[in-house]
C-alpha cells in the first residue's frame, strides 16, 4: 500500500498557487489567508490592491475582517461556508473565522473575521502535526446537524467518468486508470455510507490550516458539509500539498477501520490522477514524472501487496 509518507516523487518546482518550492503543484487556489498573507507582505510604500482575487473568489480584507466574493457558487459555496461557520464558531469558538455578514449583490459575499496564524506548507514539524490532530478532533466532535452533504457521489461520478479517458491511453497512467475504474466499480458502497458523522472539511489544502506557533485554526469552508470522518481522513492524506508529511502519527490517532481507510485514500488518489493525468484541468502545471508517479501510487492502493 502507498506509505503515508512518500518522497517527493519529482524535483521541486514552484507552486503556482502558493508560490512556494513544492514536489508537486497543488491543483487548488490559493486559501483566503494566502492572499492575505500576499497582501500584508506588500507592506507601507506599496500600492497594496483592496481585492485579491483567486480562481474561485476575490478577496478584501484588513487586519480584523476578511470578505469572500464568489466568482462561483454552482454548489451554494457562500451558503455552505456561511452554514459551517455559523455552527463551528458556536460550538468551537476561536478554531475558525466568526462569520460577520452576507450578502448578493451583483455576486455572492461572505465576511468573516480574521484568526491569526500563517498557512502551513512542506513536511510539518511534529509540533504542527500535534496541533492539526488536536484542530481536526475538535472539528470532527462537532455534530454536522443540517449541513448538507459534502457530495462524494459527485467526486465519484467525477472521478469514474474521467477515468474512462484515462484508461484509453497508454503505460502507467492507463494502467492505473484501468484499475481505479474497474475497482471503483466494486467499491461505491464502502465509499458513500456515512459510519462516522462529522463535518466534513471537504478541502484539506495545507494552506487552510493557520498555525501560530502553538495551534492551528481551520479556514475556507465553501466545500464544507456533512462528511464521514474515514473519508475526510483519507482527503488529507492523499492531498498533494501534504505529499512531505508522514501522517502516520495523526492518522494513529482517530479509530479508523484499515480496509475502509484504504479504500477511502484509493478514491482520492484517483481523484488526483485525474486532476494531473493527461488532459486534466492541472496537467500543465506539474513537472514531467508528476503524473506517473502518482499512477504508481494509484497501483499501490488500488492493488495492494500486502
Amino acid at each position: 500500500m502507498a506509505p503515508l509518507n512518500p518522497a517527493p516523487s519529482s524535483p521541486a518546482t514552484t507552486s503556482l498557487a502558493t508560490g512556494t518550492s513544492a514536489c508537486v503543484d497543488i491543483r487548488t487556489t490559493p486559501s483566503p489567508y494566502q492572499l492575505l498573507q500576499t497582501r500584508r507582505r506588500t507592506g507601507p510604500g506599496f500600492d497594496t490592491p483592496s481585492k485579491l482575487v483567486s480562481m474561485t473568489h476575490t478577496v478584501e480584507a484588513d487586519d480584523s475582517v476578511l470578505t469572500k466574493h464568489y466568482t462561483s457558487w454552482s454548489r451554494d459555496e457562500p451558503g455552505r461556508e456561511w452554514a459551517a461557520l455559523t455552527l463551528l464558531s458556536r460550538q468551537a469558538p476561536d478554531l475558525v473565522p466568526a462569520p460577520l455578514a452576507r450578502g448578493t449583490d451583483s455576486q455572492p459575499w461572505v465576511s468573516m473575521s480574521v484568526v491569526p496564524g500563517r498557512p502551513l506548507g512542506g513536511s510539518l514539524t511534529p509540533e504542527q502535526l500535534e496541533a492539526l490532530g488536536e484542530a481536526l478532533g475538535a472539528l470532527w466532535s462537532i455534530d454536522p446537524g443540517g449541513l448538507p452533504s459534502v457530495g462524494v457521489p459527485a467526486v465519484i461520478d467525477r472521478t469514474s467518468h474521467s477515468l474512462a479517458v484515462l484508461r484509453a491511453g497508454d503505460g502507467v497512467i492507463a494502467d492505473a486508470a484501468t484499475a481505479a475504474a474497474d475497482w471503483l466499480e466494486t467499491a461505491i458502497e464502502v465509499l458513500t455510507a456515512v459510519h462516522d458523522p462529522v463535518v466534513g472539511h471537504g478541502d484539506p489544502n495545507l494552506a487552510n490550516y493557520l498555525w501560530d506557533g502553538t495551534r492551528i485554526r481551520i479556514v475556507d469552508f465553501e466545500d464544507a458539509g456533512r462528511g464521514d470522518l474515514t473519508l475526510e481522513l483519507a482527503n488529507l492524506v492523499e492531498h498533494l500539498s501534504g505529499r512531505d508529511t508522514d501522517w502516520s502519527a495523526l492518522v494513529s490517532g482517530f479509530p479508523v477501520d484499515p480496509e475502509r481507510f484504504r479504500a477511502a485514500r484509493s478514491l482520492w488518489a484517483a481523484f488526483w490522477l485525474t486532476l494531473i493525468g493527461p488532459g486534466g484541468p492541472s496537467a500543465a502545471r506539474n513537472s514531467p514524472g508528476t503524473a506517473e508517479a502518482q499512477a504508481e501510487r494509484v497501483l499501490s492502493l488500488v492493488r495492494p501487496t500486502a
